[in-house]
């Protein structure tokens, strides 16, 4: 009887997700009329630099491939973002309930592709980057998570769950690479052989009965060498042989896995709920950790966050000597209870160098990944007292932003500057062409309508930590970014992934 109920459940869900996606921009409370829609002004584009130096040889070019913009999950592009001119705010709404927008691509004609998500399942969607019109959509498998949230109401079920696709990533040749929740690992391209485009899927791995029952993939991703590598929140840990099809996995016993990894030409990088990981092939072909360095993961699940333990993908940065040399290192926060360290290993020995807490005692969480350039880690907080999702009626955050600087041997840091706002959820980005990180808040002040839920594009000055200017995006719940990220296009144009769908901030 169960398993009938499953299926009536997943044809109301086919049903919504084929008949219910309204288009068009997303819905605006009436106090949105009333909302400044602008605070600060405009910033000089100040270029601090370029990013780069790790071109992965099987992903698209950097800035292009991933959320966090590169294999090394700096965060941090070359092309320069909004400076606030004129601002011009967009939106797409992909549901009538939900519609998420979580990792963001770009194909080589400057088209988005992306994953949208909502409570009855993912759709992989090729959108015009300027109009933000769908122009193909495929469905992905349902998630166990979704038919468990059918089943209990609990929608905890679903928000703490990044498996089934929230993670992808985009190969050369403009070719999605994503671990579908059938734990089927998938590479999608456009056939445009009939004049519309169409999502077809060039190759697939079925790699499900290699793993435990209740296992999914939280992502996948090649190393150097075109081997895809993937991770599950149980603690599996693997990779794929392309040619072969052959799968070899190990599991971190009693370890979660809940972010993605990070991969460059000298390893694997992965953090469990416990440990900070470097992994490789060994030699009987199973994968192995060249080194494992326990972290405080403080005493129990905080505020805000997903899991005990880091909530941080694992952020790579090649740091500059000043003696002209390079250390290798890879940064994550821990847990700790009263305020979270940035820490900062070294990537070929698993030495911690440097540890920074950050944040007010008592109210310091990280949830999202760290940005990293030149010699510098920037790292939000994302505490809350009151929850940060879309069903939280008054979400709130506390402060602050902070950039931790390493010092000229890259052996020890210190801070460089503190920011007071407040963004509670998003994966912040930086734009080396614009000179300013970008954050996503929720503005509560005087010039605020009573119980307005108003959230704005926040642009802070890289150098100064100052914030620069503040552009109005939208009220209420549909404009939740709810842990969804900030990407930077090529075209310059910055998108935000919102509750009900995708939101495009561009100078006018």
């Amino acid at each position: 009887m169960y398993q009938f109920f499953l299926k009536i459940l997943s044809l109301i869900s086919a049903f919504l997700m084929l008949f219910l996606s309204p288009g068009g921009a997303i819905r605006q409370p009436l106090s949105a009329k009333t909302c400044p829609a602008y605070y600060g002004s405009p910033a000089a584009a100040n270029n601090i630099g370029t990013v780069g130096g790790f071109e992965h040889p099987y992903l698209a070019d950097e800035g292009t491939n991933g959320m966090h913009g590169n294999s090394y999950n700096t965060g941090a592009y070359n092309y320069t973002g909004p400076l606030g001119v004129d601002p011009v705010v967009k939106s797409r709404s992909m549901n009538v309930f939900g519609g998420l927008v979580a990792t963001l691509m770009f194909d080589s004609l400057g088209r988005i592709m992306c994953i949208s998500g909502n409570v009855v399942g993912f759709r992989l969607l090729l959108m015009d980057a300027d109009t933000l019109e769908i122009l193909a959509e495929t469905r992905l498998p349902q998630r166990a998570s979704t038919r468990e949230f059918f089943r209990t109401l609990d929608f905890n079920k679903i928000s703490s769950d990044t498996s089934g696709g929230a993670y992808c990533h985009l190969l050369k040749g403009d070719r999605p690479l994503i671990g579908n929740s059938d734990n089927v690992i998938q590479i999608y391209y456009v056939d445009e052989s009939t004049g519309k485009p169409e999502w077809k899927v060039e190759k697939e791995w079925a790699i499900g009965d290699c793993l435990p029952q209740g296992a999914y993939i939280t992502d996948a991703i090649p190393d150097y060498e075109g081997n895809i590598w993937f991770v599950t929140r149980p603690g599996q840990v693997g990779y794929v042989e392309p040619e072969s099809g052959e799968v070899h996995v190990m599991t971190l016993e009693n370890e979660e896995i809940q972010n993605t990894l990070a991969v460059c030409a000298d390893g694997i990088y992965i953090v469990s709920d416990y440990a900070m990981y470097r992994f490789e092939i060994g030699g009987d072909k199973l994968p192995v950790y060249t080194w494992r360095t326990a972290y405080d993961r403080g005493s129990a699940l905080k505020p805000g966050a997903i899991n005990q333990g880091s909530g941080t993908t694992p952020t790579l940065l090649d740091c500059p000597r000043a003696d002209g040399t390079t250390a290798r290192l890879v940064a994550i926060t821990d847990n700790a209870d009263e305020r979270v360290n940035v820490v900062v290993y070294d990537r070929d020995t698993g030495a911690v160098l440097a540890e920074q807490p950050v944040f007010e005692a008592g109210h310091s969480v990280s949830e999202n990944s760290l940005i990293a350039f030149g010699r510098s880690f920037i790292v939000e907080n994302n505490y809350t007292d009151t929850g940060s999702g879309f069903l939280v009626r008054n979400p709130t955050g506390y402060p602050g932003v902070t950039r931790i600087d390493m010092n000229e041997n890259c052996d020890g840091c210190t801070v460089a500057w503190e920011s007071e706002e407040a963004s509670c959820t998003v994966v912040p980005k930086l734009s080396t062409g614009s000179g300013l990180v970008y954050l996503y808040t929720r503005e509560i002040n005087g010039d605020i309508p009573k119980n307005a839920v108003a959230w704005y594009l926040t642009a802070v000055d890289f150098e100064t930590g100052e914030t620069v200017y503040k552009v109005f995006t939208g009220c209420g719940r549909n404009w939740n970014n709810s842990y969804g990220p900030i990407t930077i296009g090529p075209n310059g144009t910055l998108y935000i992934g919102v509750f009900n769908g995708l939101v495009s901030v561009s100078d006018g």
